[in-house]
């Protein structure tokens, strides 16, 4: 990409050339105004949140030479040492840091020119990388998105469905969709509809086990919990004078809401399931809600989560608010 001038050191300058590791430093006097390309800057980004020249070098498919070659120009058009070598790995200098905030409002403003710019030719366009939990992708994101390619057809998603979250940055992700209130500053987070959740079994459990009545029965049945996230093995009570919460310790437990699921549907047990999932398939008779008297289920929000530095291209917000109409029409308790 070409170069860009975004700081004017306004100095008249003569060079002065000394060996500090990664590059030859052009030490700046006066007169020069500062000369980055653009891929350069995005490319020392990636550097920084994945640890490693190599780690970058294998994300573009490229050698690590020409890495060492895109960071020797950066630094060299900078005058000071962005990143530490050592044998434990690389590590930000202080100007490191620095320049790392401003490469990313750099590369913020030039993403967001660039696709306003064609945003008013064409609509929204690019991959979009979205990161959510196998359930998510299934009951949301798959039967939405014909509908968002009809609306935006220049757009192309890159799905990771995984229910730990993922670190953003460092996977260069765009949106994440989960639920629950995120708790980081670094991120920009927009709710975009609820959930709440169902205790439920499948026909064939109930057959062989009972249906239980009372809670106190559910001492005699097997329950399912997750090992991901515990607070979902808290099954609130729908008395609060009564008492107090079942906290599950689970007969088997998974990571995965997608397994937690079929273990439902194959008899396992019972479990409290989204409903995303549950309402579909408690219409199509393949669960059974139970003691929906006893336990109730606050509504969980559902945030689509974004990294400041993209939370506002156009291609980002036009998957938003989509989903958001979409959950409003199809997903309502």
């Amino acid at each position: 990409m070409c170069g860009v001038n975004f700081i004017d050191l306004s100095k008249p300058w003569k060079q002065h050339n000394f060996d500090i590791g990664f590059a030859k430093i052009a030490k700046q006097h006066e007169n020069n105004p500062m000369q980055l390309q653009i891929d350069d800057v995005a490319l020392f980004i990636r550097i920084a949140e994945l640890g490693t020249l190599s780690a970058a070098a294998r994300e573009r498919d490229a050698p690590v030479s020409q890495v060492t070659r895109s960071l020797a120009r950066l630094e060299a058009a900078c005058g000071v040492r962005l990143l530490h070598r050592t044998t434990h790995g690389l590590s930000l200098t202080d100007e490191g840091d620095t320049f790392l905030n401003y490469g990313r409002r750099l590369l913020e403003t030039s993403a967001e020119l660039g696709a306003e710019l064609s945003g008013k030719i064409s609509g929204p366009s690019g991959w979009v990388r979205v990161s959510t939990s196998p359930l998510m992708a299934e009951c949301i994101i798959a039967p939405s998105l014909s509908g968002l390619y009809q609306r935006h057809p220049q757009l192309h998603l890159d799905i990771s469905a995984d229910d730990r979250m993922a670190d953003m940055a460092r996977d260069g992700l765009d949106i994440a969709m989960r639920s629950g209130t995120p708790n980081s500053d670094t991120v920009v987070a927009r709710q975009i509809g609820v959930h709440g959740r169902t205790l439920c079994a499948a026909p064939d459990y109930l057959r062989t086990h009972g249906a239980p009545t009372h809670p106190s029965d559910l001492a005699q049945h097997r329950l399912l919990a997750s090992s991901a996230s515990p607070s979902l093995n808290r099954w609130t009570r729908g008395d609060p004078n009564g008492p107090p919460d079942l906290q599950v310790k689970g007969h088997t437990r998974t990571d995965n809401s997608a397994v937690l699921l079929s273990l439902v549907l194959h008899g396992v047990g019972i479990a409290r399931i989204n409903d995303l999932y549950a309402r579909p398939l408690i219409r199509q008779g393949r669960l059974v809600p139970v003691l929906q008297e006893h336990f109730v289920s606050p509504m969980i929000p559902i945030f689509a989560v974004m990294l400041r530095e993209r939370h506002r291209l156009p291609k980002v917000q036009a998957c938003i608010d989509y989903w958001q109409e979409w959950l409003q029409d199809n997903a309502q308790p």
